[in-house]
């Protein structure tokens, strides 16, 4: 008996070619969220993975990023097989970053989220000044909208609530210099006028 020589019908063919490995669902979402001002230098920046290990190639990368990102309108780019998507207001410019496969609306989520919350925190003033005046209030607010790359929260009004709450209790080993200055100037003077 001879073997015959047919071809796979083209359908077979290309479901063959596509049979690629199927990325496991992950909660890992976001891979860095940084704030650049508008000379592309860093003002935040927290990496959540081992992308770019060293600052070194961490501030390359962001210069790339803002090199690719600040003279355009849109809101999402393809940078070295990552996703990022990005909004700029006035002096600064905001990116959240996910890997290449990542749902672009995940991650705009996040950028909205951190956008509108320091936009009620600053009061509508969202400027590097502002900015640089309550970087506590946006360290804690990343620190509400995204844990360790997974996304917790998205809700502006629940992340300032939090934040508020987190403000106010703050412990005197987290508390800034400027704060502990303040306390030790009070407790002099009233130590004088007694």
């Amino acid at each position: 008996m001879g073997t015959t020589n047919r071809k796979e019908p083209h359908s077979l063919r290309s479901a063959n070619k596509m049979d690629s490995p199927i990325l496991e669902p992950s909660l890992y979402t976001v891979k860095a969220v940084l704030i650049l001002d508008n000379d592309g230098d860093r003002l935040y920046a927290k990496y959540y993975d081992d992308t770019y290990p060293t600052v070194k190639e961490q501030k390359a990368f962001e210069k790339n990023i803002f090199n690719k990102t600040h003279r355009t309108d849109s809101e999402i780019a393809l940078l070295e097989g990552l996703t990022v998507v990005y909004k700029s207001n006035i002096d600064l410019f905001f990116y959240v970053i996910g890997s290449s496969h990542e749902n672009e609306l995940m991650l705009m989520a996040v950028l909205n989220c951190l956008f509108d919350s320091l936009s009620q925190m600053l009061r509508k003033n969202v400027e590097r000044r502002a900015l640089l005046e309550n970087m506590e209030g946006l360290f804690l607010a990343v620190d509400e909208i995204v844990d360790g790359g997974v996304i917790l929260e998205s809700d502006p009004q629940l992340v300032v609530h939090r934040v508020a709450l987190r403000g106010d209790d703050v412990p005197l080993t987290e508390q800034t210099v400027t704060q502990v200055l303040q306390s030790a100037k009070e407790q002099i003077k009233w130590s004088l006028l007694r």
